[in-house]
Parts: C-alpha cells; sequence; structure tokens
C-alpha cells in the first residue's frame, strides 16, 4: 500500500514584493523514495522545499504531512511541532542560517538534546555523526569559520543526530567542490538504502541521475511541467529544453544526455 508522507494540493504562493513563487502546485511524496525537485532557478524549487518544511505557508490550496494539515497554527501546537520537527530534517542552501553553537560538536549535540535521550544517548549520537562525517579535526572548532563544504557536512550531520524519517534537502551540492559533490552523491545514495524518505531540489541533471527514484520538474511559470520515474523524464529532451535545463544543442545518445561547453549546466563531454 502506498504510503504517502506529503500531501500538497494546488497551492498557491507570492513572495513579499508580488512575485509568483508557486502557482497551483500538486505533488506527492511517498515514504521510502527519493524523489528529486528539478527545475531552472527561479521557479520555485527552494520556495517548495520550506514549505514542506513547516517554514512558510501558502497562499492557498493545501499541504499536508503525515495525514494532518501542515499549517501555521498546527506547529504552534507543541505534541504536533515536536513530532513533526523530529521526523523531518531540512537543509536550507545556505547553511549558515542553521548554524548558530559555537562548536561543532555543540552543533551536533544541540537537536538530541532537546529528546528524550540520556546524557551518555547524546555524546554517542554526536561521537557517531562526527566519526560518520570525519569531523575529529575540526569539533571543537566554531561553525562560522569552516569552510562552505566543512558548514555542509555539520548542517547535514546534526540534522541526522535527531534520525528524521525525512530529509528535505535544498541543492545539496550546490557551491561544493567535486569532491565534495561525489561524496554528497554517494552518502544521499546510501541514507536512501537506509530507507530514508529523501526530497532533493537540484537543476543538475546528472545529480538526479544518480539519487532519484523520481522527478518532479517545475517550469518557469512555478508549476509542475512534468512529473515520472527518473529514466523517463531525465530523458526527454524537449521536456527539458521547454523548462530551460538544457541548452538547444544538448543531445541524447546512449541514455545520456550530453551537454556542450556552451550550456549552463554541468559539461558532460563526448569522450567519458
Amino acid at each position: 500500500m502506498v504510503n504517502d508522507l506529503f500531501r500538497v494540493e494546488s497551492v498557491g504562493y507570492h513572495y513579499p514584493d508580488g512575485r509568483v513563487g508557486l502557482a497551483g502546485v500538486s505533488l506527492s511524496v511517498t515514504e521510502d523514495e527519493s524523489l528529486v525537485i528539478l527545475g531552472a532557478n527561479a521557479s520555485g524549487k527552494t520556495t517548495l522545499v520550506q514549505m514542506l518544511a513547516g517554514l512558510i505557508f501558502p497562499e492557498s490550496g493545501v499541504v499536508e504531512a503525515f495525514g494532518s494539515r501542515l499549517t501555521e497554527a498546527a506547529l504552534e501546537q507543541p505534541d504536533f511541532s515536536r513530532e513533526f520537527r523530529q521526523r523531518v530534517g531540512v537543509l536550507l542552501q545556505n547553511t549558515d542560517a542553521m548554524l548558530f553553537n559555537p562548536t561543532v560538536y555543540d552543533e551536533i549535540a544541540f537537536g538530541p538534546l532537546q529528546l528524550d535521550l540520556s546524557a551518555n544517548q547524546v555524546r554517542q549520537r554526536v561521537d557517531d555523526m562526527i566519526s560518520l562525517f570525519g569531523l575529529e579535526p575540526i569539533a571543537d572548532q566554531p561553525p562560522h569559520q569552516l569552510s562552505g563544504g566543512e558548514r555542509k557536512k555539520v548542517a547535514l550531520a546534526a540534522l541526522l543526530a535527531v534520525s528524521p524519517q525525512v530529509l528535505l534537502m535544498d541543492e545539496p551540492t550546490s557551491g561544493l567542490d567535486p569532491r565534495s559533490q561525489r561524496w554528497f552523491v554517494e552518502l544521499l545514495t546510501e541514507l536512501r538504502e537506509l530507507g530514508k524518505t529523501i526530497v532533493t531540489t537540484t537543476h543538475d541533471l546528472h545529480v538526479a541521475d544518480e539519487i532519484a527514484d523520481r522527478v518532479i520538474v517545475l517550469g518557469e511559470q512555478h508549476g509542475v511541467a512534468a512529473e515520472g520515474p527518473r529514466e523517463q523524464i531525465l530523458t526527454d529532451l524537449d521536456l527539458l529544453l521547454s523548462v530551460n535545463l538544457v541548452h538547444e544543442h544538448s543531445h541524447l545518445h546512449d541514455g545520456v544526455i550530453h551537454i556542450h561547453p556552451h550550456s549552463h549546466l554541468h559539461r558532460h563531454e563526448d569522450h567519458e
């Protein structure tokens, strides 16, 4: 039986300056899937993730999480808010907004300290995350002094220390060097294999191809342009052209979209 953890129905949203953020968006997030929300810059991907995370709320339409309406009023209820925040972790594109503790160790410990855990259990969770992410050399350093890739690792370690069921990732590989990008993609694959439900926004087709079970495409009109299995979406060159995710000189070869150097996306050389 399919179990939808999130349901978004006909959602509309405007930014404070009046620009459209989302226009009639409907989708679902199914338990244990890796869903990629694909779209060009300014298509509404970040807005949608923030809405699923309960950070902003729709002007029209409905958002449900775990069978209940996700509203500002609902999140003011202590029991609902506590359960939702424990089950859902969000990695923002700007991780600086997530890091506020004096050291990396304290940052990772913050979430577990809000749970009904013993001091030993909290310490074990923190130690496990530090070991998993290889953060031992920087555990006593202030997060704001770290590199962008290190800050992103610390933010994700802090999320995983609470052991959420759902991970919402907003452009997680953006701004990372190639080695860190590769590490991040491999980690997301491992988390998927562990049964986490993962929602990832990206405009990078190669990242989507590696991590997605299902893809939802947001168009430049801020609505859902397409939805389907990874293979179906990522081999539809006409679709990808129409939503400004590839250049007109891109082409499909052996099931792979090849993007030439004048595209705004990462290059996939013909000899690879």
